[in-house]
């Protein structure tokens, strides 16, 4: 899952893809519909990769690209972000096993499942993240000739 360049913003609904740098801020586009593009200023907001996020584990951290791919290998349709407590809470003891109840609240559980349903059909979510690509394993024909 390649999740590279793809950020939250603080104070803003959704995700955004970051198009580049100038010397004001950060240029930004949704990633919904309207593909609407911002400028998010340096000195004032916080932005947060998707590469980065972790979320809060009994024994440790776990990574949000995780707990995605497991929400995308489950056989069923995952809730809607507006489900109640009870569903989204049971819905990630089984996507995300050994999460802290007592830290992850609903609303962090809503917003990874708002992520996860804008992301889910984009292609960059089923290709490998850049430098992770697993090499062919490499076979030596070595034989020994005596």
């Amino acid at each position: 899952m390649n999740l590279r360049g793809i950020v939250a913003v603080s104070g803003r609904p959704g995700l955004f893809k970051l198009v580049g740098q100038n010397k004001s801020g950060y240029v930004l586009e949704s990633l919904d519909e309207q593909k609407l593009k911002i400028v998010a200023n340096i000195a004032n907001t916080k932005l947060a990769s998707l590469e980065d996020i972790t979320v809060y584990g009994e024994d440790e951290e776990l990574k949000l690209i995780d707990v995605l791919a497991n929400i995308d290998a489950k056989k069923t349709t995952a809730p809607d972000a507006k489900a109640d407590g009870t569903t989204l809470k049971n819905f990630f003891l089984e996507v995300a096993p050994g999460h802290d109840q007592e830290k992850v609240y609903t609303s962090d559980m809503k917003k990874i499942l708002t992520w996860y349903h804008i992301i889910k059909d984009m292609p960059l979510f089923k290709e490998a993240a850049p430098g992770t690509e697993v090499e062919g394993a490499k076979v030596d024909d070595k034989t020994d000739l005596k």
